[in-house]
């Protein structure tokens, strides 16, 4: 066989599904809500609507290498146009949701997406308010017909209905087609297009090939190298996270692809906890806000509960604290002790509670994607759900390490993944990964490109890390974000973050202390905790900036930041700290489209109440 006709013999995510669908048509590939009421759709049903978008594609002119933008929240035609868009061999380029109109033009223009995919009236003016610095898009797809149909008139606006009868017709006349156009798939074809978040200045589109995603997938998926055993049609998951992002993609679309698990669609990222309930996922991914998010809900309906409810959680949340040390000391393995424990726990207490949190069948959670306190992971490997810190980046497929079940080393990101190579530079620590998942380069930018890598083909991560045991990576802060001290120290900010995050009071908590005497922080609280605890004490407020001042919640924050204090050296110590005076926000600038703080812009914004802690 020639190298030639190796190339064109790549699978594919579409590949994929089509097998999937020929080998159990019946089977539920996923599930939308609409009215309340959970739709279901076979692999059948999916196939063929992919190959009628991907007819569609072909009728609006999309060429191999051309780029389709989705702009919209997690849903069936998220899929189907990312589907469809591989299998003519474009790339998809994901826009978030919360991307405002500067960004979405930055994004359109950047990447020259010649086709949009805009959920409803929102994405859609978005769109239109940037068009003049968008030449190369030609149309613009809208999913959700209410406020633009009859009130929109733009010659480039085309409802997703329409766009399915054009594929319909394009299908009746050249049948062909799209296997034609899958047919001549390339491993090198740039499958999609993921921007990076932006912390340090405007996002560069990270071009993942077929190659690179289908190495993923025979990682991750094939190979379980996240899941123990590895992941299968009878697996449960819940989407939620925006999947233009990295991680969301390989749970939604390549664990779908590749072990055809069922996805379940959130109604809405405010909506989760209900969701989670509902579906009870088998396998979970969350950022640690979603996993802060969630215990904080647990302490805000503990302390509202009864007197005697509050007893008999006080009195198994302890026997949870002692479980997880136990497993936090054996890596995760249970001894004869802990499984009796757990045993009575599930009686009286962990399923109930498990259950009431959404994570009743869980058998694989995973965080990633930001640093976690180990007191969170701890805590739910207490009552029973089976936590794993894993690492890796859009730059690198996501591909690095993962802690691995009964392999758990908290306060680690994990081992390298099979088939991975990674070593920490000699001089800085900085963790270099180098395998095929590793990108094609940056669109449009190859300074940046030959920046980010080696010229022996290492991939420098911006992370840096330490072994730990030999085997395990931990990692100390990006390198960027270091903090060297007036007196030289050099201090690492996210782990004080984290501990000081571990509350369920804190919300945000940025430590400041560059080229500075001391340490200081902007804190900024978890509105429904402290509201809620605020009410107890008969406490009453008016807004988030009130509530935050008022001298009771000072005094809060002040003893969790002593209780941090306390596990540091003196220098590593938050000496003072101020509130934010409002909650952090993506369209104010302040976050990433992940929930990254720039840190950058934080000092700029909040200069005066900086300068007010070091006066």
């Amino acid at each position: 066989m020639t190298a030639t006709t190796q190339t064109r013999t790549a699978t594919t995510i579409a590949s994929r599904v089509r097998d999937h669908a020929l080998a159990g048509p019946h089977r539920i590939a996923m599930r939308e809500k609409d009215f309340g009421i959970w739709q279901e759709v076979s692999w059948a049903d999916y196939w063929d609507t992919v190959q009628t978008v991907a007819h569609a594609l072909l009728a609006l002119g999309v060429q191999p290498g051309d780029r389709v933008a989705i702009h919209s929240e997690n849903r069936r035609e998220w899929l189907y146009a990312d589907v469809a868009t591989v299998a003519v061999r474009g790339t998809t380029v994901g826009l978030y949701p919360t991307n405002p109109a500067p960004e979405v033009g930055y994004l359109l223009s950047h990447s020259g997406a010649r086709v949009l995919i805009a959920e409803d009236q929102e994405q859609v003016d978005k769109a239109l308010a940037v068009l003049d610095e968008c030449p190369d898009l030609e149309r613009i797809v809208y999913l959700e017909p209410r406020g633009i149909r009859h009130r929109y008139h733009h010659p480039k606006l085309l409802c997703w209905d329409d766009l399915v009868l054009l594929g319909v017709a394009h299908r009746d006349a050249n049948p062909d087609a799209v296997a034609e156009r899958m047919a001549a798939a390339r491993s090198d074809d740039i499958a999609t297009l993921i921007y990076t978040s932006g912390t340090t200045g405007p996002p560069k589109g990270a071009m993942l090939s077929v190659s690179n995603v289908d190495f993923a997938i025979s990682v991750l998926v094939d190979a379980g190298g996240f899941t123990s055993p590895p992941p299968s049609p009878a697996d449960l998951l819940l989407s939620y996270l925006p999947l233009c992002h990295v991680a969301e993609r390989i749970f939604t679309t390549w664990f779908s692809a590749g072990a055809a698990v069922q996805i379940n669609f959130a109604e809405s990222i405010a909506t989760i906890q209900a969701n989670l309930r509902e579906v009870q996922p088998t396998i979970l991914f969350g950022v640690p806000r979603i996993w802060e998010k969630i215990l904080a809900g647990v302490t805000i309906r503990l302390a509202s509960a009864s007197p005697l409810k509050r007893l008999n959680a006080r009195l198994w949340l302890r026997v949870a604290d002692r479980i997880g040390a136990t497993l936090v000391r054996t890596e995760g393995n249970h001894t004869l002790g802990t499984r009796l424990a757990y045993a009575a726990g599930w009686l009286f207490f962990f399923r109930a509670l498990r259950e009431r949190m959404g994570v009743g069948r869980v058998r694989y959670a995973a965080s990633g994607a930001a640093p976690i306190a180990p007191d969170v992971l701890r805590f739910f490997m207490g009552i029973g759900v089976p936590m794993h810190e894993v690492y890796g980046m859009t730059e690198n497929t996501a591909i690095a390490t993962a802690n691995r079940p009964g392999r758990v080393k908290l306060g680690t990101v994990g081992e390298p993944q099979d088939g991975v190579e990674l070593r920490l530079d000699e001089e800085t620590g900085e963790i270099l990964t180098r395998h095929p998942g590793n990108f094609v380069g940056y669109f449009r930018d190859p300074a940046a490109t030959a920046a980010a890598m080696t010229e022996d083909g290492w991939l420098r991560t911006g992370d840096i890390g330490e072994w730990v045991g030999g085997t395990h990576v931990k990692i100390t802060d990006r390198a960027k974000d270091i903090i060297i001290t007036a007196g030289g120290k050099n201090i690492a900010p996210s782990e004080i973050e984290n501990a000081l995050k571990a509350s369920p009071y804190v919300k945000e908590a940025v430590v400041i202390g560059d080229r500075r005497p001391y340490l200081t922080a902007l804190i900024g609280i978890e509105l429904d905790t402290v509201g809620e605890w605020a009410q107890r004490r008969n406490l009453a407020y008016t807004t988030y900036r009130d509530l935050s001042h008022k001298p009771e919640v000072l005094a809060l924050v002040r003893s969790i930041v002593d209780g941090v204090n306390a596990r540091y050296s003196t220098v590593e110590q938050v000496k003072t700290f101020t509130m934010l005076p409002k909650e952090l926000d993506h369209e104010d600038g302040e976050l990433t489209a992940t929930q990254k703080v720039k840190r950058a812009a934080i000092a700029e914004l909040f200069a005066d109440q900086v300068e007010e802690m070091y006066g």
